[in-house]
């Protein structure tokens, strides 16, 4: 089964929303997290990757974040991310929930995106409040190694979910009612081992609906899915697009 089998599901199970994780942004050279090269096997996520790591010591979590939000920043969205704004603008996708920090969802243009892990948009003060743009905060450490408020000077914390946060509420409940609400759940480049998120596709299913995979190497629900495609997730993802155009009615000449 391929990419011309994944574009008929999407069009016979409506609505169709999709999760996504590291998988899609690899392909813009991001590197994963979990996976046996990823981040956490070179670095302790305790040491670095955690909110009381932060409280205890915010200057040596930056020397790790540092180097990746400026990467992050640099990045550009690839097929995938811009074959799911595609898919938003076709009308056959109804939003995208992505485990993913990098807002490259957003700059390929798709409209709605979930963020349940937070993202590098913004910092935050834990003294004073103050939120920073990323613009900003990409100007502050050019000049000092972690980025201090610029109000009251203590050191800013990323608006990205840390080991040992709650996810933002707002977004898990929406992430939540999306995935009940979708009759397919359209998972790409996930290995769905992180929860709650992981969760999202049995919801889902206990509603009646499908899930639909696309991701290399095994996941967690590879028997629960209806439909499943190891491979690259950029090159499954056009060629679903462009069984889709296919199936759109053109309109006449005078009206375009």
């Amino acid at each position: 089964m391929g990419a011309r089998e994944l574009a008929e599901l999407i069009l016979e199970r409506q609505p169709c929303v999709a999760l996504t994780g590291a998988g899609v942004s690899t392909e813009s050279g991001i590197p994963d997290f979990r996976s046996p090269t990823g981040i956490w096997a070179r670095f302790d996520p305790l040491e670095y990757g955690s909110i009381e790591a932060f409280r205890a010591d915010p200057r040596k979590v930056w020397s790790f974040y540092k180097p990746r939000v400026a990467m992050l920043a640099e990045a550009e969205p690839n097929q995938a991310h811009l074959t799911l704004a595609e898919l938003e603008q076709l009308g056959v996708l109804e939003a995208v929930v992505t485990q993913n920090i990098d807002l490259l969802h957003e700059r390929a243009g798709s409209r709605e995106v979930v963020e349940v892990h937070g993202s590098i948009r913004s910092s935050t003060c834990p003294g004073c409040g103050e939120r920073v743009a990323l613009a900003d905060v990409l100007e502050l450490l050019r000049e000092a190694d972690a980025p201090a408020c610029p109000d009251c000077g203590e050191i800013l914390k990323p608006d990205v979910v840390f080991f040992g946060e709650l996810l933002p509420p707002s977004a898990i409940d929406r992430a939540f009612e999306l995935a009940r609400r979708a009759r397919l759940l359209l998972v790409v480049g996930s290995a769905l081992e992180v929860h709650p998120v992981a969760g999202l596709p049995l919801e889902t299913i206990a509603a009646g609906g499908d899930l639909a995979i696309v991701n290399r190497g095994p996941t967690a629900l590879n028997d629960r899915a209806a439909l499943r495609i190891d491979g690259s997730a950029g090159e499954v993802l056009a060629g679903v697009a462009e069984a889709l155009r296919g199936e759109q009615p053109q309109q006449p000449e005078h009206a375009r």
